[in-house]
């Protein structure tokens, strides 16, 4: 399978309104990894060098190691005694218990977004949800995933919530690598289906649509997470 060139992960989303100059290069590192991460450029249970990952990225060997750091204390990457640093393998049954806890922050980052967001927010929202749903009427995965990305970027902005985002920025990495692994159990007009409908309540200041619209796509989710258990 063929993957995208890295884009900023969705670590950035608690960065993403500094200027690109002043972002710590660690920070950089982060996102550039976990994109190759979360695409399946770096396989589950694949070793992880860090001269070669520092020379994969662009970037030198601390900002490397510091944000290799940073994701073996979350469980992307794991470090194995004679084996050093793998990538995490993912868990099926483990998957249930991400989305469950994601579910839970999905529904209050929705909340505060609709209270929170700008005008500009709104809108953008909306359109990075249309975006998925040209995508995945194109079947263009790697054009949905994209869209899916800058629109997590931008509903996390509007929430104004970083204690929030903190949290659920390591499960949707954990969602985003699943769907890539099991692309061909999912529906993606289905999924943009979802995302439009947050999006939509989002935009409309509407509490109440917005976290039904986050639960709709929890709801997507985890059918899709059974439907590969299960087979």
């Amino acid at each position: 399978m063929q993957h995208p060139a890295p884009t900023p992960g969705a670590n950035a989303s608690a960065e993403a309104t500094k200027p690109p100059s002043k972002r710590r290069a660690a920070d950089l590192a982060y996102d550039r990894i976990e994109s190759l991460i979360s695409t399946l450029a770096l396989e589950p249970g694949q070793p992880v060098v860090e001269a070669e990952i520092a020379e994969q990225i662009g970037l030198g060997r601390t900002p490397v190691r510091e944000a290799l750091l940073r994701m073996v204390s979350i469980g992307l990457i794991v470090q194995q005694p004679r084996r050093g640093l793998l990538v995490s393998n993912i868990d099926l049954a483990e998957h249930l218990d991400v989305i469950q806890t994601r579910r839970v922050l999905e529904y209050l980052i929705a909340s505060c977004s609709v209270r929170r967001a700008t005008t500009a927010q709104r809108k953008n929202i909306v359109q990075c949800a249309e975006k998925m749903m040209r995508s995945a009427q194109r079947g263009n995965l790697d054009g949905y995933m994209q869209a899916d990305h800058e629109l997590d970027l931008v509903n996390h902005q509007a929430s104004r919530n970083l204690s929030a985002v903190k949290c659920v920025v390591p499960l949707v990495v954990m969602c985003r690598r699943f769907w890539y692994a099991y692309q061909h159990e999912g529906d993606i007009v289905e999924g943009a289906s979802a995302h439009l409908a947050l999006a939509q309540g989002i935009a409309s200041g509407n509490e109440a649509a917005a976290v039904e619209g986050a639960k709709r796509l929890m709801d997507y989710l985890e059918r899709f997470a059974l439907r590969v258990i299960n087979n």
